[in-house]
């Protein structure tokens, strides 16, 4: 057995062990949630099934679902490519409103174009704006040794501030009326809905399309190979001629620019105009959503279907079964709780519990 096939066996093996801790993640998390409702006096069975009518009962509620998971997809997409390169991206939901504010911007004010020019470039800006502010955070990581963690989440709450202002009463996008939002984006920039009886839009196509891009960025590229290697070893990667300063602010921007298509694709798909905060928190989810899909494009996928399943079913299983929303919020946490376990416990057994170093540089290489 050649070296290169037993490298990719193992991380086969590594892959199969990810994808069961996942699964008993989920399922743990689901049946502390359980207990959680027969604590509260609440029954779990008529909770969970509310939920999975609300998520999949309907060609209504189908369309919801994945409505949620698109945004998810790109936010999972943005915290795993950084993750890749050993950075920890916390700023994705400051992203998501920069992107949503340049996307807005560019719908409603650039008038005149078709919309197979109009779309494009309005996407095109919004996510130009979440790269430069990704770029940010990978500057100040590269050039002065700042943790991303601390920037990216000052950054969060500057984008914020940015948004609420632009649509504020005197911000420069402020709208005629009593509502803090802009102008409503021209007919040339919607994304056109695809499920009738639905909203869902044309932007869960694009998220699949950039699945496989980012599949094949990180798994068959030289900059995959690259940005890998510095998130397994930034040391050997540095020894083995790779600038690690260049790759860590081109991993940013690459995870900036998702994380402001993500904001783009619901400004023009779901709202048509920009809200002061018309994110529900997609981009904190998009931690949980790469974690659980064990930091693979394909796992993110399935993974920000499970938690757009639970944004879209929480609205019946508080009208049918009288639980809270917030009980999903609940069920998210111990998700994320779960993983955390599961992980540790496969490590301490001396199993591979997948993760950075599953990353290897065998895959694909």
């Amino acid at each position: 057995m050649t070296t290169r096939s037993r490298a990719r066996r193992a991380v086969g093996s590594s892959t199969s062990v990810q994808l069961l801790l996942s699964m008993a993640a989920v399922v743990f998390a689901l049946l502390a949630g359980a207990l959680v409702l027969v604590v509260t006096g609440q029954s779990p069975r008529e909770a969970y099934g509310a939920l999975w009518q609300g998520a999949f009962g309907s060609r209504r509620s189908i369309g919801e679902t994945l409505l949620s998971t698109t945004p998810l997809i790109f936010g999972g997409l943005a915290v795993t490519v950084a993750f890749r390169c050993g950075l920890f991206n916390m700023g994705v939901e400051g992203q998501i409103a920069m992107g949503g504010l340049g996307a807005a911007w560019a719908g409603y004010w650039i008038r005149g174009l078709p919309a197979c020019v109009h779309l494009p470039l309005a996407l095109l800006i919004g996510t130009a704006c979440g790269t430069a502010w990704g770029s940010i955070a990978g500057y100040l990581k590269a050039r002065l040794n700042m943790h991303e963690v601390i920037t990216t989440i000052m950054l969060n709450y500057i984008a914020f501030n940015i948004a609420g202002w632009a649509v504020s009463v005197g911000g420069p996008m402020k709208d005629a009326g009593q509502l803090p939002a802009s102008p409503i984006i021209l007919q040339t920039a919607k994304l056109p809905r695809i499920l009738p009886g639905s909203r869902l839009h044309a932007g869960i196509l694009i998220a699949l399309v950039f699945v496989a891009i980012i599949w094949y960025l990180l798994f068959y590229s030289r900059l995959g190979y690259a940005i890998r290697a510095v998130g397994l070893s930034p040391t050997a990667a540095e020894y083995g001629g790779i600038r690690i300063a260049r790759h860590i602010m081109l991993t940013m921007a690459i995870s900036g620019s998702l994380g402001g298509l993500a904001g783009a694709v619901e400004v023009l798909g779901v709202h048509y105009r920009l809200f002061e905060a018309f994110s529900p928190g997609y981009g904190w989810d998009a931690i949980a959503v790469a974690l659980l899909g064990m930091l693979h494009p394909m796992g993110v996928l399935l993974s920000a279907l499970l938690f757009g399943a639970l944004r879209s079913g929480s609205t019946l299983m508080q009208t049918v079964a009288g639980v809270s929303r917030d009980m999903i919020l609940v069920i998210s946490a111990l998700v994320i709780f779960f993983i955390a376990l599961t992980r540790s416990f496969a490590g301490t057994h001396g199993v591979s519990p997948g993760g950075k170093d599953s990353a290897g540089v065998a895959e694909g290489s």
